[in-house]
This record gives C-alpha cells, structure tokens and sequence, in this order.
C-alpha cells in the first residue's frame, strides 16, 4: 500500500488536471460559441432587418422589428421580377454543375486511379488553371461568346462556369479517390464488375464525401456570380439572381427592408445546400481520424 502522503499528493495532482482540463475545455466552448455567434449574426441581422420598414431601419438598425413587415417578400418579389430571375439563376447553376461533376469525376478516377504517361503534366494543368484570375478572362471571353454567337443565352454563362468550376473539382475529387484502397477495385473486377461499373457502382458512391464539398463550392460561385452575367447578359428575361438585386437596390436605394428581403430570397438556397451536404462533407473530413 502506498504511504498516507504519497496518496494525497496523487490525489491533488488528479484534481489539478481535472480543474485544468475543465478550464480547458470551458475556454474552447466559449471561444466556439462566440466565433459561431460573430459568424451567424450578419445573417440574423439580414433576415430580421428585411421585415422593418425603411423608417425603422434607419431608427433602430440593430434591434428587433417592431412590426414585422411580411409584405416586403411579396412586394420584393413582384417588383423586381425576382421569380424570372430565381428560375434562370436556377437553370444556370445546376445545368453547370451536373456537367461539372460528371466530367470532374470521369476525370479524377482516371487521374487517381489508372497509370499513363504525362498524368503528372496533366495534374499540373488542372493546378495551374486554379491559379488563373477568373475576372481576367472577361474580355477575351465576351470576344469569345460574340463570335460563336451565344452571348444572351444561357450557354454563355454554363460553359465558363463549368470550365472555371473543374479544375478545383478534379483537385479535390483525385485527391479523394487516390486515397481509396486498390483492393476494392481488385475484388470488383474479380466479381466480373467492368470499369463503366466499378466507376458507376463502387467509386462513385465511395467519393460521395468530396463530390458534396465540390457541390457546395461551385454551387456557391454559380449561385453568387455577379460579373460573368453582367457581362454576357443583357435581356431581361435571362437576367440571373445576382443582376436583378442589383437593378432591385438601383430602383429602391432608400428602401432598404424591401431590398433586404430580396437579398435573404436569394441567401435561401445557398443555406439549403449547405444543409442538405455538410453531413457528408464532416464524415469525409472525419474519415481519417477514425480509420484503423
């Protein structure tokens, strides 16, 4: 048995580290929850500042509304013809990014999993056109559009956002896959499983972790574009989401619930997505961890 002191002493020693590991612990959930706190209240303020009038706006531009205007959605909706533009912005981005992850994931598995020569070179392409400022195109791009004529169309907006779009999509998605253990390929071909299958049934599935993180960072640049459409857009009933809260706040410049409330429509499905893909993206960022 130990002495009487040696065990007070171990005693006191345990209770220290206990007491330094709750202080500890208190320190970072109150750093997290102020950090979410700061994050998220811009957000609060957008969405409870859209139901003020302008005069309240103005009078109290942090506090609660005193009477909560809902008629600020619909007359933002019906003035600035928001439902016209919703549905293009809509069109737009998920036309860009079906063809941005089924050409990404074809590239990426065999990027990641087949051996040929100049693969390196390759990778280093798709690294290299992450590095190009997407806003210098813009001119050359425009000449571009206007030649082969499909400027005021959607083309004009769905190929260079997917162009722009792939190589942060295959950078992720090649970094996934190649982490993916070769056995699994190996017993599905074993099975009679042909590539089109192992692509389909096993890889795919498999990288559902990468494809929702590249899901929700194209989604959040076609959703959010201002300047491509400014530039390749100019008929009304193509213009996107982006543009017409911009004529919206041109024609109510002292209106700012009506035009707050436009903008917490348009904030609405980019919050969805994040939503509706975050579970995939945490387990694909935890996967490591719990390996082994």
């Amino acid at each position: 048995m130990q002495p009487l002191a040696a065990q007070s002493t171990q005693a006191r020693s345990s209770r220290r580290n206990f007491s330094f590991g709750a202080w500890k612990q208190g320190a970072l959930w109150t750093f997290l929850t102020l950090y979410a706190i700061l994050t998220l209240y811009p957000l609060l303020w957008l969405v409870l500042s859209s139901f003020k009038t302008n005069a309240e706006f103005f009078n109290s531009p942090f506090g609660l509304p005193a009477s909560w205007q809902f008629s600020n959605y619909v007359t933002a909706w019906k003035s600035s013809k928001m439902g016209t533009a919703f549905l293009n912005s809509v069109i737009v981005s998920l036309v860009s990014l079906a063809l941005t992850l089924f050409v990404s994931s074809l590239a990426a598995y065999v990027l990641a999993r087949i051996k040929f020569r100049f693969k390196a070179i390759i990778l280093t392409f798709f690294v290299i056109g992450m590095l190009i400022p997407i806003h210098s195109t813009l001119v050359p791009l425009f000449i571009l559009m206007k030649q082969v004529g499909l400027l005021n169309s959607y083309w004009a907006l769905i190929l260079p956002y997917t162009a722009f779009a792939l190589p942060t999509a295959i950078f992720v998605l090649t970094a996934y896959l190649a982490s993916v253990p070769k056995e699994i390929e190996e017993a599905a071909y074993i099975d009679g499983t042909r590539l089109w299958g192992v692509f389909w049934r096993i890889m795919l599935p498999i990288s559902l972790p990468a494809l929702s993180t590249v899901i929700i960072l194209s989604f959040l640049h076609f959703w959010n574009d201002f300047s491509f459409a400014l530039v390749f857009i100019s008929k009304s009933s193509l213009k996107t989401l982006p543009l017409s809260i911009a004529n919206f706040a041109d024609g109510y410049q002292t209106d700012y619930g009506l035009t707050l409330a436009a903008m917490t429509i348009a904030v609405i499905p980019t919050v969805a997505v994040y939503l509706a893909f975050q579970e995939q993206v945490m387990k694909g960022m935890t996967a490591g961890a719990v390996k082994g």
